[in-house]
């Protein structure tokens, strides 16, 4: 499991808010960026010209990121967040998964039907105009009605007046209200992909660990009106390789963090909210591997959801461990406090939100009491939508397993005498429930659906509404020196390269394709469903590589969730890697961040270089990236 805050020794709370304040902690927006924080710490400290080159350099992708690498629209990000990709243009006869890709010329590359990718190009703080909606006489509910409609109507007048793609955008618990204007990318192709084999290098084994040994990069290319598209601004490769101590950014879009919520929200999930998940992803991964075990072709159908549900199955168990650490949750809880104390001695303070946070306790306790519920109705919606784009064709075999599993979970969760269950199974078989669902969900089910989620939604409006006022009282207390929790938009973070205490010793700041080579002869081709097997050509072609070349990196910078694909850019904006996991110790930084042990682990692009030139011969790729 993760390093304790217990084993390293640190009871004291006084003691670890200072190592907490000396760390490279947050993932800030761009508007609101510790600048005198930087410079004092790395006498460094970004300009805008900067600034606006590296956000307009990066992309959002579905659950992740990316960012431009050349000027004719070469895009850079993990494998595995292009692994669906991959997957969707490979057939029997072109596994390009298990085998790799190389586009030898841009007539190669391939369309990905289906496959987005979004620049944000404008940013506007609406917060003040939303406020104007609201009434001193309205409930919580009509408030957060209130807010919800206006922001809509921003969102509309932006859409039709910029003709860019407008998004909402919540910060600091609803305390800040943004809206983010993107440029749409719809026309993206596959260029070049490492084997699956390396770019996951030690499989599910090795996620979240330290040290790795991932090829873990891909290359897209997007395209506009059927040419390459030409981007004003993209990230040059860095002329000289990262070293031990170097400041280093990370620009990507971190999924979710919870570190501004409430200690009995906290408390919620640890005790109901991720037990519940947990069994939710663990009958669904057995129901996919079980599948994979089924037919030699299976494997290669549900590859990407193996690897996405045993993700969130680790990432999930990491949350609720950080989530039993008593000393850090007195961390939360003492913070808690004292901001708590100055809304009681402001009567200002005092009547915005001196009964929020037993408000919230108090919705709480209807949103727990409905967990397995809504975690059912959750699972039965999601295949109803599966079954939904499918139409009138026959539901494909993942999918037929994964929904028979989510069936039966919802019987074995809530028992089946609850009302629920007996209004969707109506003494029917699992297999005859699945085959009902076609004609739709039945009435009943429909009815109780559609009252516990009002109930939910009723609750969730009154959580929601103390949470702005909660972070209104913030703001007046602390202002804007911290940064919000992470949305899914775009951040940046900033650390250094730099070691960490694991198992006795001190971790490596950098592995090599030596210890890949190592680690793979001292497993053998063989081990555990062959999690260290290296492809036919990285054999062959070993002897073509400088072993000592840097491979993979770890860095204090924050990251979680949605920062993969990540580009890692040092002082001078040039890109020196791509994040693509966090190390195990950085698991619960979705409550809280430990910068003694929190780590970020990237892909050196020095690695990338070695690789597309000695391995994949991909020189026309070395050109473009290179810029010669």
């Amino acid at each position: 499991m993760y390093l304790s805050i217990r084993t390293l020794g640190l009871s004291s709370i006084a003691l670890l808010i200072a190592v907490a304040a000396r760390a490279d902690e947050g993932m800030w927006t761009f508007d609101n960026l510790p600048l005198k924080r930087m410079q004092e710490k790395y006498s460094f400290a970004p300009d805008k010209a900067w600034l606006d080159h590296v956000r307009l350099s990066a992309l959002r992708m579905s659950g992740g990121s990316a960012s431009f690498v050349s000027a004719d629209g070469l895009v850079l990000t993990n494998h595995h967040m292009g692994h669906g990709a991959i997957q969707q243009v490979s057939d029997k006869t072109h596994d390009y998964v298990k085998n790799g890709f190389v586009a030898k010329t841009r007539a190669q590359e391939i369309k990905v039907p289906g496959l987005t990718m979004f620049t944000l190009m404008e940013m506007e703080n609406v917060t003040a105009s939303v406020d104007q909606a609201l009434k001193p006489e309205m409930t919580e509910q009509q408030a957060a009605a209130a807010r919800k409609e206006a922001l809509e109507q921003f969102v509309k007048e932006q859409t039709e007046r910029t003709k860019l793609v407008c998004e909402p955008v919540s910060l600091y618990q609803g305390g800040q209200l943004w809206i983010y204007r993107y440029k749409k990318h719809e026309d993206i192709r596959l260029v070049m992909a490492p084997e699956y084999d390396v770019a996951a290098f030690g499989k599910d084994w090795d996620n979240f660990t330290w040290p790795r040994h991932d090829l873990d990069f891909a290359l897209f290319r997007i395209y506009e009106n059927g040419k390459p598209y030409k981007t004003a601004h993209h990230l040059t490769w860095a002329k000289k390789g990262a070293e031990y101590g170097d400041m280093t950014f990370t620009v990507g879009h971190p999924g979710r963090t919870s570190r501004l919520k409430t200690l009995a929200q906290m408390e919620s999930e640890r005790d109901v909210f991720n037990p519940v998940q947990l069994q939710v992803l663990d009958r669904a991964r057995k129901a996919l591997h079980a599948y994979a075990a089924l037919g030699k072709d299976n494997p290669l159908q549900v590859s990407a959801q193996i690897m996405g549900t045993e993700n969130a199955f680790k990432v999930t168990t990491g949350d609720l461990a950080g989530l039993k650490d008593k000393d850090a949750m007195a961390r939360v809880a003492a913070a808690e406090k004292e901001l708590r104390g100055q809304v009681a001695a402001d009567p200002k303070l005092s009547a915005l939100a001196g009964e929020s946070w037993t408000r919230i306790e108090q919705a709480l306790q209807t949103t727990m009491s409905m967990a397995k519920e809504m975690a059912s109705i959750g699972q039965i919606n999601r295949l109803m939508g599966t079954i939904k784009r499918a139409g009138q064709d026959t539901l494909p075999a993942p999918a037929q397993a994964s929904g028979l599993a989510a069936i039966r979970g919802v019987r074995e969760e809530l028992g089946a005498e609850h009302t629920l269950v007996k209004s969707l199974f109506q003494g029917r078989g699992e297999a005859e429930v699945m085959a009902a669902l076609k004609n739709g969900l039945p009435e009943d089910f429909q009815k109780q659906t559609k009252e516990l989620t009002q109930r939910n939604q009723a609750a969730q409006a009154i959580i929601s509404e103390h949470q702005v006022r909660i972070a209104k009282a913030r703001f007046a207390a602390y202002g804007t020196s911290t940064y919000p929790d992470a949305t899914g938009t775009l951040r940046l973070s900033y650390g250094a390269i730099e070691t960490y205490p694991l198992v006795g010793t001190l971790a490596q700041p950098f592995t090599t394709f030596a210890g890949l080579y190592d680690r793979a002869a001292a497993w053998g081709p063989k081990a555990e469903g062959a999690s260290w097997a290296l492809p036919d050509r990285w054999l062959k072609r070993r002897d073509k590589l400088n072993l000592f070349t840097p491979y993979n990196y770890i860095t204090t910078n924050d990251i979680t969730g949605g920062n993969s694909g990540s580009p890692i850019v040092n002082r001078e904006g040039e890109v020196i890697g791509l994040a693509f996991d966090g190390n195990i110790e950085s698991l619960p930084g979705r409550y809280y961040f430990d910068g003694r042990a929190n780590r970020t682990l990237s892909v050196d692009t020095r690695a990338i270089m070695e690789a597309l030139t000695k391995i994949y011969e991909a020189p026309h790729l070395v050109r473009e990236l290179t810029g010669k």
